[in-house]
């Protein structure tokens, strides 16, 4: 690690040279004293680690034996952060763009204000970039659901300031390894999805702040490991998403819906579930229809299906 390094900037990649390689070209207009980038191979089948290794030699690989999901694969970027003394990681989607002053003003704001554990930065989507991905994360404790403002809107301005939030989103979460010492990592049960919010929740409840800094900037493709190219039977997206989308989200009312936002979580929820079951059904995705199904089951019982 060099010496002034103080952030570890963390990418997952699974089969995806082009667009892991994008972002890596991206990071590398920012200031490398600052940074470094730690890749972690989900156990990739299309030679896109080798690729990779070959065109980046100054970026750090760590090779997983399994997939072990945005959880799993992002625990094993943390933990060698943690050992190697970064004081900061950065939790990075490698889907993402960045502008190359964007970690400055994440810096800045957690050295100034030790009692802030998690910070994100303003997140628009790459295809279109005047329109917003991520304008600041919420938890709406009746309903026990998480949403972000400005989602695929032009800014507004309640997010063109520095603001409190309720969760920070994984695409960009960048926190204090001393901090993970405290919480732990990420749920690795949960694989993908909703692996954020626990962590953020769990960060809060330790004592520390989560906050939304406007001033730093970066882009987002969102979706793309998920989606297939073409439309099929099923629509773009592979079922498994939507499995474990929603076995994650009854796990996270389980585990954080207290009386008296239980009842009205409970039914919120249980009439979104019909919804989307109802929806599948009208549109013939029977693949995802049980996948619902699945999900329900395994939620409830705190079990996980990868099949």
């Amino acid at each position: 690690m060099p010496a002034n390094a103080i952030v570890a900037i963390i990418l997952i990649n699974w089969n995806n040279y082009p667009v892991t390689a994008d972002c890596i070209r991206s990071l590398q207009e920012t200031d490398g004293s600052l940074r470094d980038i730690i890749v972690v191979d989900n156990i990739s089948a299309d030679d896109s680690l080798r690729r990779l290794r070959e065109e980046f030699p100054e970026v750090i690989f760590i090779a997983s034996d399994t997939n072990r999901g945005f959880a799993g694969g992002n625990n094993l970027g943390m933990e060698y952060a943690i050992r190697e003394g970064y004081r900061y990681v950065l939790v990075l989607n490698n889907d993402t763009f960045v502008k190359k002053d964007f970690l400055q003003p994440l810096i800045s704001y957690m050295d100034r204000h030790p009692a802030t554990g998690v910070i994100q930065p303003l997140i628009y989507f790459h295809h279109d970039r005047s329109l917003v991905w991520n304008g600041g994360s919420y938890f709406n404790r009746w309903f026990s659901n998480t949403y972000t403002t400005n989602y695929n809107k032009p800014l507004h301005p309640s997010s063109t300031k520095l603001k409190e939030v309720d969760w920070v989103t994984g695409c960009a979460f960048f926190t204090r390894t001393s901090i993970l010492k405290q919480t732990g990592l990420f749920a690795e049960n949960l694989f993908m999805y909703y692996e954020d919010v626990d962590l953020s929740f769990r960060i809060k409840k330790a004592g520390y702040g989560l906050i939304y800094e406007p001033a730093s900037v970066i882009y987002h493709i969102a979706g793309v490991s998920n989606k297939t190219a073409e439309k099929g039977k099923e629509g773009y997206l592979n079922p498994f998403v939507h499995y474990m989308n929603l076995r994650n989200r009854i796990w996270i009312v389980k585990k954080y819906t207290r009386f008296p936002y239980a009842l009205t979580a409970f039914l919120y929820n249980f009439f979104y579930i019909l919804a989307l079951m109802g929806y599948f059904v009208a549109r013939s995705r029977f693949a995802k229809f049980r996948a619902v199904i699945k999900a329900v089951r395994d939620g409830l019982n705190g079990r996980i299906n990868y099949q």
